[in-house]
């Protein structure tokens, strides 16, 4: 009996594994891109556990090998996002601080009443910009008492649908403008940060719908507003933080395509995954909220803090305005193929409604 159940579960994660590569975008095809890490350990330990207690045979053999199929296949996904990989953003050296940003995202998962927790956290790490995401008017109150005075440039969206946002900034916001981009109730933040050298950065900060059942019955509108983002950068090159919720892992077709689109540099490759979302379940987390930089900085520190109530992690990111050193990254680059499948999705996100 357990030569079959191991090889029955052996095939399960590989094809969980394979419907992953189906290019649809139906939730339940695109929830298989999530666990990609706990596929892999699962594929592991049911291939150690085949070699080393069935006896030999097909079942012994079947079960080994399809694990270690699965194991392949997800390794190749996940490795980049570990510190056996090259770094991809590079490593910040005598970073000027008038040239530095620090940026503190944090969902703070709306029915959510530990605010002061998380004030305790901004205040222990003083960030140069805040970016609070499922925010709602109860949690802007308890924000504006608290941050108005210290972090006094800031954009707030009030929103109780699970898609309010707000920014609080020390450095001063220039140019800033609220937009709607592909469904008339999912904000973004579009922004210039004047650094303290005097230089300017461009700040996006989103928080696009998950495909999942109670929210989308399709990643087609997360999607469209990620390669929205990357090709607004690509038609207007310049040094760029995209930050926030993208309700999308870091290896995922989607957001490996938008880095892609707009030239964008992930700073956990050959880091670690940072993973920050769910903070209830130690066993079943990813990487949810990102910061994404452009060629032009350099990565400074980065951690994953502590829990304050959410089911997200907080994220703290330094970078530093270097350009100077900017060929020093590979910056990935898409193809003619790849820009016109985006401007398609584009397209179709902005004029085929949502019916969930």
């Amino acid at each position: 009996m357990l030569g079959p159940l191991l090889g029955c579960i052996a095939i399960s994660l590989l094809l969980a594994t394979l419907i992953a590569r189906v290019p649809m975008r139906w939730w339940w095809v695109r929830s298989f891109e999530f666990p990609r890490l706990q596929i892999a350990v699962l594929a592991a330990v049911c291939g150690l556990t085949s070699l080393w207690i069935l006896a030999p045979g097909p079942w012994r053999v079947t079960a080994t090998l399809v694990s270690l199929v699965t194991l392949a296949l997800q390794l190749r996904y996940i490795l980049p996002w570990t510190k056996l990989w090259p770094v991809q953003v590079k490593a910040a050296h005598n970073a000027p601080k008038d040239q530095m940003v620090t940026l503190l995202i944090a969902n703070v998962l709306t029915p959510n009443r530990q605010s002061k927790e998380l004030l305790e956290i901004i205040n222990h790490h003083q960030p140069d910009i805040i970016l609070t995401l499922e925010s709602d008017q109860w949690w802007q109150e308890q924000l504006d008492s608290a941050l108005d005075e210290q972090w006094p440039h800031s954009v707030k969206i009030p929103l109780d649908n699970l898609y309010g946002m707000h920014l609080y900034s020390r450095l001063d916001l220039k140019d800033t403008e609220i937009k709607w981009l592909i469904q008339d109730d999912i904000p973004s933040i579009h922004t210039q940060v004047e650094l303290k050298s005097g230089q300017h950065i461009r700040l996006f900060a989103v928080h696009p719908r998950p495909p999942a059942p109670s929210e989308s019955e399709k990643s087609l509108w997360r999607d469209a507003e990620l390669l929205w983002i990357g090709k607004e950068i690509h038609r207007h090159p310049k040094a760029t933080i995209v930050a926030g919720d993208l309700n999308d892992v870091a290896w995922s077709r989607t957001t490996r395509r938008f880095c892609r689109i707009g030239g964008m540099l992930d700073p956990r490759r050959g880091r670690g995954l940072y993973s920050t979302f769910h903070a209830n379940y130690p066993l079943l987390r990813w990487p949810l909220d990102h910061a994404f930089v452009s060629e032009h900085f350099t990565l400074v520190n980065m951690q994953r803090l502590g829990a304050f109530g959410s089911d997200h992690f907080p994220i703290l990111t330094t970078f530093c305005y270097r350009p100077s050193r900017q060929d020093e990254h590979e910056t990935p680059d898409a193809s003619a193929e790849e820009r016109q499948e985006a401007n398609d999705t584009i397209q179709k996100g902005k004029t085929e409604k949502q019916e969930t």
